[in-house]
């Protein structure tokens, strides 16, 4: 009996049976499929992997700072303070939570829900520098006079998203 005989090769496909001929072609098929897995792989976690929205999608262009020097400086500073609080920054992550709560003097579109979503973040992410003026922050961006009930259902969904993009 040969050794293609021998325990159930006769198995295989008979379409598949050249590719296997000798060990070289299976390492080229085999090393096929590792690569068609890999790009795969990588295709998948790419499609999977939540982006933060841009900066730019929460300045407000339709107000001119003009005389108000807060609302320049926060326009100057809101994509570089945005990505360091997409990137778990501690400060940073007050700080936008504030301008989308309030606006920072109009430079900011106002989105009183996401900005309490960030509140939720901040207390949740467990930031050794947090203190009382979070909790009191959240109590109040988050409470009654800012936000309604379901408004604060859709914060804590949404922040547990955001903790999720933050690797928590």
């Amino acid at each position: 009996m040969g050794w293609r005989e021998h325990r159930g090769i006769q198995a295989l496909d008979a379409r598949l049976w050249p590719f296997y001929r000798d060990h070289r072609n299976l390492r080229v098929t085999m090393m096929m499929i590792l690569v068609r897995a890999a790009a795969f792989a990588a295709l998948a976690s790419a499609a999977m992997a939540a982006e933060w929205p841009p900066a730019a999608d929460y300045v407000n262009t339709t107000q001119e700072c003009g005389t108000v020097t807060n609302c320049s400086y926060t326009k100057q500073v809101w994509s570089e303070e945005y990505a360091k609080a997409t990137a778990g920054d501690y400060g940073a992550q007050r700080n936008v939570s504030f301008c989308l709560s309030t606006g920072c003097d109009g430079a900011i579109r106002i989105n009183k829900i996401l900005g309490c979503a960030w509140r939720f973040v901040i207390l949740e992410s467990g930031h050794l520098s947090a203190d009382t003026t979070d909790t009191t922050n959240l109590k109040f961006f988050c409470g009654p006079e800012n936000v309604d009930k379901a408004g604060q259902a859709t914060a804590e969904n949404q922040a547990k998203r955001m903790l999720k993009m933050l690797g928590q």
